[in-house]
C-alpha cells in the first residue's frame, strides 16, 4: 500500500474560501483555494482503500492518522519522508501492517546493531510526553546511494534513508526493500489519473462547500469503478499485469457508453467483461513496460515548487538505476531546498 496526498484547486468564491482558504503571504493571498486529499492506494491494481480531505492548512499527518483503520496484518505501508514522525509510525504498527518509509536527513539516529546486508538496527525517540517520558520504536534502517542514468547520459546521484519495521535482513534483503520502495509511486499515478485523465487539469466545478464534498467523492466513486472495471478484465486473462491496462483507454471507453446511451441494459447471460473491459483488453499498455522519468515542468505559477533548471528532464526518458547500500556515516546532507 502507498500513502501520500496532493491538491485540488477549488473556485475562488466567498462561499468556498471559509473553508478552503487560499494561500497567503505577508500581505497577499495568492493562487486557488486549496483543498488536501489523501488516500491510501494498493500498488498493483492503484484501488484506493481509503481517502479523506479538507481543508489545506491542515497538515498532512492528522488527516493520514485518519486513514489508518483501513490497514492490517497483510500489508506493507509506503510513504515519503512527510511520513517519518515516531508517533504515526507506532499508530501505523499497531494496525497489525509493517511499514517502509523514506526518512528526512535531520533525523540522525544512533547505530545499535549493523546487520550484514548493510543496514543497521534503531530505536527512534518520540517527543518527551508529561506522565509518559521518551517512548521509543525499534526500527531497522536503510541507508543507500540511488544513481539515476538518463537515456541522454545526464547522471543524478542522491543518498535515501529507508525507515522499515522489517527487522529480518535474511528474510527482507536491504537492496529488495529500497527496490521495492519505488512502487510508491504508483499513489502519484493515481493522483495523475484523476486530476489530469479526469478532471483534465480543470478547477474543481461547485461553488459551494457542500458542493465540493459531492464533487470529490464523485472523482473517487468514478475513479474506483474504472479501476473495478479494469480488475475484472484482467481477470480474465491470468497473468495478466494490470500495469497493462491505460487508464486513459478505460476512462474514454466509459465516456463512450455513457455519450452514446449503449450497453444500458447488460446481455443475457450477464458478462465479467463488458463493452468497456473488452475496449482496454483491445488495446493494452506493452507487456514489458520502460522505466521512465516522467518531464517536469512547473504550469501553476503559485506552486510550492521552483522553475524546473536542468534538474528534471524536459522530456520523458527512459533510465537505469543503480542502489548502492551503504551506511552514511557521517549522516545525509539535507536535500536543496525548492
Amino acid at each position: 500500500m502507498a500513502l501520500d496526498g496532493t491538491h485540488l484547486h477549488a473556485p475562488d468564491d466567498e462561499q468556498v474560501t471559509w473553508r478552503y482558504p487560499k494561500r497567503s503571504g505577508e500581505q497577499l493571498e495568492f493562487g486557488y483555494p486549496l483543498l488536501r486529499l489523501l488516500a491510501v492506494v494498493e500498488c498493483g491494481t492503484r484501488a484506493v482503500l481509503a481517502a479523506c480531505f479538507g481543508p489545506e492548512d491542515t497538515g498532512e499527518l492528522p488527516y493520514a492518522q485518519r486513514l489508518l483503520g483501513c490497514l492490517d496484518r497483510s500489508m506493507l505501508l509506503l510513504a515519503d519522508a512527510a511520513f517519518d514522525a515516531v508517533g504515526f509510525l507506532r499508530e501505523v504498527g499497531g494496525t497489525g501492517a509493517q511499514f517502509l518509509v523514506r526518512s528526512s536527513a535531520r533525523r540522525c539516529p544512533t547505530i545499535q546493531r549493523r546487520l550484514p546486508d548493510g543496514s543497521y538496527l534503531v530505536c527512534l525517540s518520540a517527543p518527551y510526553r508529561a506522565g509518559c517520558g521518551y517512548s521509543t520504536l525499534p526500527v531497522r534502517v536503510i541507508e543507500a546511494w540511488v544513481t539515476v542514468t538518463l537515456a541522454d547520459g545526464t547522471v543524478r546521484r542522491e543518498p535515501w534513508r529507508l525507515v522499515t519495521s522489517l527487522l529480518d535482513a535474511e528474510r527482507y534483503p536491504a537492496h529488495e526493500l529500497v527496490d521495492l520502495y519505488h512502487r510508491r509511486w504508483q499513489v502519484e499515478t493515481t493522483y495523475f489519473s484523476i486530476k489530469a485523465t479526469m478532471l483534465d487539469g480543470r478547477v474543481l466545478r461547485s461553488r459551494s462547500v457542500p458542493g465540493l464534498d459531492q464533487e470529490v467523492y464523485a472523482l473517487l466513486t468514478v475513479y474506483q469503478a474504472l479501476i473495478r472495471t479494469a480488475s475484472d478484465a484482467v481477470a480474465s486473462r491470468p497473468g495478466m499485469a494490470m500495469e497493462r491496462i491505460s487508464f486513459t483507454v478505460l476512462l474514454n471507453a466509459a465516456a463512450d457508453q455513457v455519450t452514446t446511451g449503449s450497453g444500458i441494459f447488460p446481455p443475457q447471460p450477464v458478462a465479467l467483461v463488458g463493452a468497456i473491459g473488452r475496449a482496454v483488453l483491445n488495446d493494452l499498455l506493452p507487456a514489458e513496460r520502460r522505466q521512465r522519468v516522467k518531464a517536469r515542468s512547473r504550469k501553476n505559477p503559485t506552486s510550492k515548487y521552483g522553475p524546473n533548471a536542468g534538474k528534471h528532464p524536459q522530456r520523458a526518458q527512459t533510465y537505469t538505476l543503480d542502489i548502492q547500500v551503504q551506511i552514511m556515516d557521517d549522516g545525509l546532507a539535507s536535500r536543496r531546498r525548492r
